[in-house]
């Protein structure tokens, strides 16, 4: 990977209104397309200046002062771009929403140095590189299919993680799970670090808040198949909640604990049942107001085949009870 991948040049003029507040506070204001920590950088290396003149992000400015940016995107980490196929519904300038297939790790990590979408984004838009986690603001787990939008531009990415921050970003996924619900509702539960393994999530007195809403759409006799709304979105979060008020998530092996069908059950639906290898968890849609244009923008996308497979089954099953 190129050290160097692109470079900043903008100026802005610090309003009298402002006299007597700090550098670093109206840097964030007048280059709002970048973060705070990333502007706090720039003003300590000297790549953001005062009349041409390095200053301390405290330094009091008193009205009229130039501010310029000039300063060179370095590559944000020692990833490497890996020629891998992407499912992209949508792609502009400053964004790409990836269809994700199931058994596909997001970000490197031990174990998964390669392989992974980042990888396949930086072979996909090398630009990537010089954006903080190749434009990744938010993550699906490995087996989790579905919608996931990626910032292309310093800027988008700025944009995005505060529509995140905000909850104002709209995500809806479907899934199937085990118990049959008589309603919708909402599980307003924290989520942390499981206290005994390390490797999990749980709900914990303190976690942070997560909140998932989520409806039936379809009943069997053993198991619902439903929507849900994220209002938040921690790590497992739905796997967590669904499996705290116990209706489990179908194939999650770390949160649905030990396998079990319904009485009656038709040798059809427990071999698909058995054979569903992976949470039957699927991104359905999302929508955000687009970083540059201000438009609410929106996309979905069909279930996987393996869950399109699952619910028939389910339904075969149904029929032949006579339900």
């Amino acid at each position: 990977m190129s050290d160097l991948v692109d470079h900043i040049k903008q100026t802005a003029t610090v309003s009298a209104e402002d006299c007597g507040r700090r550098l670093d506070q109206i840097a964030a204001e007048l280059f709002a397309d970048y973060s705070r920590s990333r502007l706090q950088q720039w003003i300590k290396s000297g790549e953001l200046t005062v009349d041409g003149r390095q200053q301390t992000p405290k330094f009091k400015l008193l009205g009229g002062e130039q501010l310029t940016i000039s300063a060179e995107l370095k590559a944000e980490g020692d990833w490497h771009a890996e020629e891998i196929a992407l499912n992209i519904v949508y792609e502009d300038s400053q964004l790409i929403v990836i269809n994700k297939p199931a058994n596909f790790v997001v970000h490197p990590a031990a174990g998964n140095r390669q392989g992974t979408l980042l990888n396949a984004l930086l072979f996909h838009c090398p630009q990537l590189e010089s954006v903080p986690r190749a434009g990744i603001v938010h993550r699906l787990d490995k087996d989790t299919t579905g919608l996931m939008v990626v910032a292309k531009t310093l800027a988008a990415h700025t944009d995005l993680v505060a529509q995140l921050q905000a909850r104002s970003v709209s995500r809806e996924y479907e899934a199937v799970v085990s118990g049959v619900m008589t309603g919708g509702g909402l599980v307003d539960q924290p989520i942390g670090r499981h206290p005994k393994q390390r490797k999990k999530m749980a709900v914990v007195r303190d976690g942070k808040e997560a909140r998932t809403h989520y409806r039936v759409l379809e009943r069997f006799a053993g198991h619902s198949y439903i929507r849900l709304k994220l209002e938040t979105g921690r790590t497992h979060q739905i796997r967590v909640h669904m499996a705290t008020i116990k209706y489990p998530i179908v194939g999650d092996d770390t949160y649905a604990g030990r396998f079990k069908v319904h009485k009656g059950i038709s040798p059809d639906l427990r071999e698909a049942l058995q054979g569903f290898g992976r949470q039957a968890l699927h991104a359905r849609e999302l929508g955000l107001v687009h970083p540059e244009s201000g438009e609410f923008m929106s996309w979905s996308t069909e279930l996987p085949d393996d869950m399109h497979n699952l619910l028939s089954a389910l339904r075969e099953d149904q029929g032949g009870r006579g339900l």
